[in-house]
Order: structure tokens, then sequence, then C-alpha cells
């Protein structure tokens, strides 16, 4: 056999073999699934990921071999998340890339860097009869999960985010509250008030939420401690602990949505960027598990709909450069050190900066900025369709790839 012929048959054959081990069987049903579920960890790296399987390993008394469920899904890929304006986006630029498909401007939120508005896959999917739920662990007007409902220039212009759910018509928002409550002057009609006389009835906690669930067509859970408030800012020492988790609230979003039509629903693990902005790496593994285990309620209706549900796990960006692995550290983590800290006096302690810098070091947990990075975010998926979610991606194909374009 001539070496160029020789060449040319390994090379097909190489080919065909990383083909074949990236899709996998293809799934040959046309059309969308009926359930489509996309998970957004804000700020959750590979990194974030590693270090969060490292620490259940560490729990289950192994050097390695845990998994998170986001980690067990047959495709993986990993997606580029650069603004139309910045090599490192922000949360909003990049939030409405994954929603609407589109690149646009730093600190801009559902428009293009020219202000037109944009449709999120959201709105795309309701026009096909799809229900619609968006939640996060933070609050609901926040850069991400406004990507998929509001269109404005400021993502900051937190009030006038919350006005436009109403026009949405989405049947379900989650999530801890409302930044700006009464407008930037504190001098507007409350939130809750103008969204209950625009066609939502406001819940606060579960109670709330469980007793009105069945007697109306749209409904938004709030945590009970953001009464009648702004919410408040992310508290990265863990110590004032949600009333309703992640994992209940999409419990609660599945059981309220039903399985009769067809729904998406966007959860974002807000959470995970607060606490890496803070370099606090428990309270990131802690968001990070905290989102995993919603994921694992999405996973659980998937297996009893298979044929029918997609799951779509991603980041809009990395925040804080984590990695296991510090200058001054050794070669293992330490974890007992970080979780004794965690744990110190059966409160989850607040560490100041620089004590907190020295623990992450010596614990051999590196962190290389306290804002955000312009790294490739994982993408994993499983069920219909999941196959194209496999290699590398742009942030902005997303949408189409979900939606069957």
């Amino acid at each position: 056999m001539k070496l160029r012929t020789f060449a040319a048959l390994i090379c097909a054959i190489t080919f065909t073999l990383v083909n074949t081990g990236c899709t996998g069987n293809v799934d040959k049903n046309e059309g969308k699934a009926k359930y489509i579920f996309l998970f957004i960890g804000d700020g959750m790296g590979n990194s974030h990921v590693a270090a969060a399987e490292s620490y259940l390993s560490y729990k289950a008394g192994k050097l390695g071999g845990e998994q998170l469920t986001m980690t067990t899904f047959p495709y993986l890929g990993l997606a580029t998340t650069y603004s139309a304006s910045h090599n490192i986006t922000c949360s909003s630029a990049a939030g409405t890339a994954i929603a609407c498909g589109q690149k646009t401007n730093n600190g801009m939120v559902g428009v293009d860097p020219e202000g037109n508005r944009l449709e999120s896959i959201s709105f795309a999917l309701q026009k096909e009869g799809y229900k619609v739920g968006i939640m996060s662990s933070v609050p609901i007007n926040h850069a991400t999960p406004a990507s998929f409902y509001s269109h404005n220039n400021s993502r900051s212009a937190y009030y006038s985010i919350s006005k436009e759910i109403p026009a949405s018509g989405f049947e379900f928002f989650g999530g801890a509250g409302f930044l700006g409550f009464n407008g930037d002057d504190g001098n507007e009609e409350d939130t809750d008030v103008y969204l209950e006389n625009n066609g939502y009835k406001v819940c606060y906690g579960s109670e709330e939420f469980n007793s009105a669930a069945d007697t109306c067509d749209r409904i938004i859970l709030c945590q009970e401690g953001n009464r009648k408030s702004s919410a408040g800012n992310y508290v990265s020492d863990g110590s004032e602990p949600e009333e309703i988790s992640l994992a209940q609230m999409m419990e609660m979003a599945i059981g309220y949505l039903g399985d009769e039509k067809p729904f998406f629903i966007m959860c974002e693990g807000g959470a995970i960027d607060w606490s890496a902005h803070d370099n606090k790496t428990m309270s990131t593994i802690n968001e990070t598990l905290e989102f995993d285990a919603a994921i694992k309620v999405a996973y659980d209706f998937y297996l009893e709909h298979a044929d029918e549900t997609i799951i779509v796990v991603t980041a809009d960006h990395e925040t804080g450069g984590i990695s296991l692995g510090s200058r001054m550290g050794s070669s293992n983590i330490d974890w007992e050190a970080l979780e004794a800290q965690w744990n110190e006096s059966g409160q989850k302690s607040t560490l100041e900066s620089k004590a907190n810098w020295e623990l992450n070091e010596k614990s051999s947990i590196g962190w290389t900025t306290f804002g955000h990075t312009g790294s490739p975010v994982p993408v994993y998926a499983i069920g219909k369709g999941a196959e194209k979610f496999c290699g590398r991606l742009d942030n902005t194909e997303i949408k189409g790839k979900i939606l069957g374009e």
C-alpha cells in the first residue's frame, strides 16, 4: 500500500471514530422535544464543576470519581462566550446570546447592539403552544432570567424590567424576589402590586404558592424573606439559607406547568456567580451542588418522558478563574481545612478577604480574579436532539439547536 493511500485510510478511520464518539446514535425523530429544560449556571466554568466533583469524592473517601448529575449526560460541548462589545462578557450579554441567539453589548438585555428588540426562545416556543417557566436562585429581574422576557438597553433598569413580565404572559416565574422593588427613586408602585394588577398572582413562600397554584393561570413565586421589599444581596458565607431551594422550586414549577401540554423551563443557578466573585470556595461548591440538585429533579422527569424531553446545561460565562491547584499549595486539595472553616462553630462563618485568600492558597485552590473570565464554558445535554450539543459551539447556537433549526 502506498504511503499516501495508507495515510488517507488512517485519516478516514480516525474521522469516523471521532465522529462516532461525539454523536453516538443520532436522534432520527424530527421536531423538537415536548419538554425542554435549559439550565444556566451563572459563572460556572469547567473548573467549578471539577471542584464540586473533587469535593464529592473527598466526602466519599476517594481522590476522584464522583460525578454531578450534569456530567453523567452523554453529550458534552464547549461554548465560547464573548459578547458583541467585549472579549469578556457580562451576564446580560451572555444571557441574551443564549436566549435570543444573537450577540449584544455588555450591559444590554434582550436587544441587539443598536437597541432593537430580539425574540427569545421563550417567546418562540410560546407561539408554538409551549407553557413557559423562568426561575432563578437570585432575583427574577436579574440579568440572566431577564434575558428570556425583557428588552432593555440597561440590565440595571430593574423596575422597568419587572414591568415587562405581564407582557410576556409566561405561566411561571420563580426566584428570590425583585431588585428595585419601588423603582430607582423608591417612589414607584410596589412591584408585586403592579404585577398583581396586571394578571399575576405573587406568592411569598411555599405555603402561599400551594394555596394559589390550583386557582390561577399565571403565578410568581418569591422567597418569603423578601416580602414587600427589594431582594437582598447574596451572602456568600451561606449564613442566610433560602426557604425554598432551587430543586424544590423546580419541583413546584414542573407540578404547576404539568405534563399535558409542552413546556419550556429556564433555570438559573445565579448564586454560583455571586459566590465566585468573592472567591469563596465552599460557597461556590455549595451553590454548584444546589444547582445540580435542580438538574437532578429535571433528570428524574426525563426518565419518565425520555423520548419527549431534552435537558441542556451550560453557563453564561466563567467567574473567578478557579483552579484545582495553587502556587502555595500541595498536589492534594485540603478539603478538610476548607470544610472546617465552612462549618466553624456549627455556622457557615464569614471569612475576610485576606484570610480567605490564604486559606484557598494553602488548601491548593487557586483563584485568578474577582471578575469574569473569557474561558469557554461546558455544555451538557441529554434527551431528544441532545447530540447537536457535542463539540465546539458558540453560545448563540444554543437557541437554534433547541428549536431544531
